[in-house]
This record gives C-alpha cells, sequence and structure tokens, in this order.
C-alpha cells in the first residue's frame, strides 16, 4: 500500500479542455509544476493578508498526516544530520573570521634569513605563541571536519529515506551543489598554511586542473595563478576561502533551509 499522497486536482485534464495559447501553456505548467514543489499559489495567497506570517503554519510530517504512530522512529537521530552539519559550518566560521587576525597570505619570507614563508610564520605564531591559538585552530580545523561529513551523512540519509524524490528533487540538487562547495571550501582552507602539506596538495590540484581536455590550461591559471604555485595561488585561495566561498555558501544554505522549511520534513515512506 502506498502511502504517497495523491493529487486532489487533475492539472493536465483541466488544461486540455481550456483553448489556451503556447505561452498560456507554458506559464500555466510552470506554475503548477513550481506549486507542486514550493507552494507558490499558497504564498502568493498569502500575500494579500497583511498578517500572513502569524498564520502561516508548518505542513504536517508523514507521521501526522498519515497517523503511522512514530513507526520510523529509528530514523529520527539521523534527521538531525542537516542541522548538525549547519552549526559546525557557523562555528567555522567564527573560528576562522578570528584567525584571519592573525594570518596574512603571503609566500615571501618574513625576514632575508627566514626559511618559511609569511603565511607559515603566522600558522606557528597562532599555534605557539598566541594565547587560545592552539585551541582556536583546532575548534577550526575540526569543525571543518565534522560539517564534512555530516553533511555526507546528511546526504546518505536523504537517499535511503526517499527524500529526494518529487517534490524535493529540487533542492536534492541543492545539496549536492552545496556538498561541492564544502569540498572546495576545505581544499582552498588546506592550502592556507603553505605547509608542505599544503605545497604539494596545491600541486595535485594543479596537475588535475592540467587533465582537464582543452581548457585545462586555462582552469590551472585561473584558480592556481599559473602552472607552478607561488603567491598568485596562496592569494586565489585566499579569495576564494575567505571572500568568495563564506557569502555563496551562506545563501545557498538559506535557500536549501527556506525550501525544507516550505515543503516540510520528509519522513521515511
Amino acid at each position: 500500500m502506498s502511502l504517497e499522497r495523491k493529487d486532489e486536482h487533475d492539472h493536465e485534464g483541466w488544461m486540455e479542455t481550456k483553448d489556451l495559447s503556447p505561452i498560456e501553456e507554458v506559464y500555466l505548467t510552470t506554475l503548477i509544476w513550481l506549486d507542486k514543489r514550493l507552494r507558490i499559489v499558497d504564498y502568493l495567497e498569502l500575500l494579500e493578508d497583511m498578517y500572513y506570517k502569524t498564520n502561516l503554519q508548518m505542513p504536517k510530517s508523514h507521521t501526522e498526516q498519515y497517523n503511522l504512530d512514530n513507526k520510523f522512529w529509528y530514523w529520527y537521530p539521523l534527521y538531525a544530520l542537516g542541522s548538525f552539519s549547519t552549526i559546525a559550518y557557523v562555528v567555522a566560521a567564527i573560528t576562522g573570521a578570528l584567525l584571519g587576525f592573525y594570518y596574512a597570505p603571503s609566500t615571501a619570507a618574513p625576514s632575508a634569513d627566514a626559511a618559511t614563508s609569511v603565511a607559515y610564520s603566522n600558522v606557528l605564531f597562532i599555534m605557539g605563541d598566541l594565547n587560545f591559538g592552539t585551541f582556536l585552530r583546532s575548534l577550526h580545523r575540526w569543525s571543518a571536519q565534522v560539517m564534512t561529513a555530516a553533511v555526507f551523512l546528511h546526504m546518505l540519509r536523504v537517499y535511503f529515506t526517499g527524500a529526494y524524490k518529487e517534490p524535493r528533487e529540487l533542492n536534492w540538487i541543492i545539496g549536492i551543489v552545496l556538498i561541492s562547495l564544502t569540498m572546495v571550501f576545505g581544499y582552498t582552507g588546506y592550502l592556507l598554511p603553505w605547509s608542505q602539506l599544503s605545497y604539494w596538495a596545491g600541486q595535485i590540484g594543479v596537475e588535475m586542473a592540467l587533465s582537464i581536455p582543452l581548457i585545462g590550461d586555462w582552469v590551472a591559471q585561473l584558480i592556481f595563478g599559473g602552472f607552478t604555485l607561488g603567491e598568485a595561488t596562496l592569494q586565489r585561495m585566499y579569495i576564494l576561502h575567505v571572500f568568495l566561498l563564506p557569502f555563496v555558501v551562506t545563501l545557498v544554505i538559506a535557500i536549501h533551509i527556506g525550501i525544507v522549511w516550505m515543503q516540510g520534513i520528509a519522513e521515511p515512506h
């Protein structure tokens, strides 16, 4: 027995009875498609009421809608993974902002007789001389790792509970974008200390970029500033990690959570 809710209205049959122009058919088809997923019509009606915010109710869950008596209780802890990854992202953002006060993205030597770069010297200062510096950097690193693991497990939960199906396929695609951005976040941050691990991880990235057919050279020059690592590489990683990705990821997370809020939680069928 399927627990999937049936459509109460035959939209396609209704449209066949009308003498619609091609533009009207495209408009109504788009509106119906969006309304099934984002409740567009409901929100257009709510905008007419100046007090719609106080009357807006969250959609019922599957348990409430089909009176399942919490038969899927063993899945519920896995439904916290999305919130867990968001909290880890916030912690990483706050600690990263604090670390930025003591970091400079430069591959130059801090002095004539120094064997390390300014970037790596800043990391050594944070870890060795700054009060609570080791704790701050460790918290930033572990929150980033926890976020990556939580996002991955969250995607697995969505897949195995069927939460990626209609009408939630759009949010599934956004989730794929988010996990990809999370990987880019981690990679750019990994290069910022400009240690030996960072350098060779960057070199692997350059080789991967160069292996892309036709546009490999262009991608390597755009992302890494050339075919070899240097000041331009670190500057690009810093700009991506600090000035671009945080705003993009925050915006996409807000859209992702907003769609979940509009559609409700998809409990296991």
